[in-house]
């Protein structure tokens, strides 16, 4: 009886070919995996909530916000914006009074603004100003905004003083008590209502100004009113 014979040695060439292989293999699996994960992250980044349209929808609270037009209005839109930041200066000159003329003056949008001050520590300054007019006079808010934003300076220099702030809403006869107003800006009377806001607008992916949200879908596309009126009608169709 013969006796059962082992297995053929390879040769070093034969063996090296086999391992050749078997690295492209687990190079294929590892790239294939990578595609995967890259496609999962696209897809959550795509799915996160307010993405110029896409996505769902932020769930943001308006209470202790300015608004101009009807609350009721089937669109809500929220602005978050620096004083100091010459993009939210273009903003209010530019596109508000499209938006104004096109739709708050017609019940159809409502105009909400947050504080959200980081361009330098006056920032904070100018949004506690405001949210101190507002607090004295909700109806003072928007000419208080517009009469910062149209004696806006430098967004480098330190311009936002109280003393400044002040007399721009002695300037713009706010009918309200300049006194008091200095004493909460100088007192940081409002500032837990200034961070709030400023809070929100960060856990909701803001990181630059002006960001509007409109009936809570993210749109940074800010000087793009056409965009932003697709956006609009969008929005009221899905009432």
């Amino acid at each position: 009886m013969s006796k059962k014979q082992g297995k053929p040695k390879l040769s070093y060439s034969e063996r090296k070919k086999i391992e050749e292989q078997k690295q492209r293999k687990s190079m294929q699996r590892l790239i294939w995996i990578t595609i995967a994960v890259v496609a999962v992250i696209v897809g959550l980044i795509w799915l996160a909530p307010g993405q110029n349209g896409g996505g769902q929808a932020a769930n943001i609270s308006t209470e202790g916000l300015p608004v101009t037009g009807n609350s009721d209005a089937p669109v809500k839109i929220i602005e978050y914006g620096d004083f100091k930041c010459p993009s939210c200066q273009y903003f209010t000159q530019q596109i508000y009074p499209k938006l104004k003329a096109d739709y708050i003056d017609k019940g159809e949008v409502a105009l909400y603004f947050a504080n959200f001050p980081f361009i330098g520590k006056d920032s904070f300054t100018a949004a506690y100003a405001a949210q101190a007019v507002y607090r004295q006079n909700s109806e003072a808010f928007w000419p208080f905004y517009k009469s910062i934003y149209d004696n806006q300076r430098d967004e480098r220099t330190a311009w936002a003083t109280s003393e400044y702030l002040v007399e721009l809403a002695s300037k713009a006869n706010l009918g309200i008590n300049l006194e008091q107003l200095k004493k909460d800006i100088d007192g940081e009377t409002y500032k837990s209502e200034v961070q709030k806001q400023y809070n929100s607008g960060v856990s909701n992916g803001v990181n630059s100004t002006p960001t509007l949200f409109v009936n809570g879908v993210k749109f940074d596309k800010f000087s793009d009113y056409n965009a932003l009126k697709q956006l609009i009608e969008q929005q009221k169709g899905a009432k």
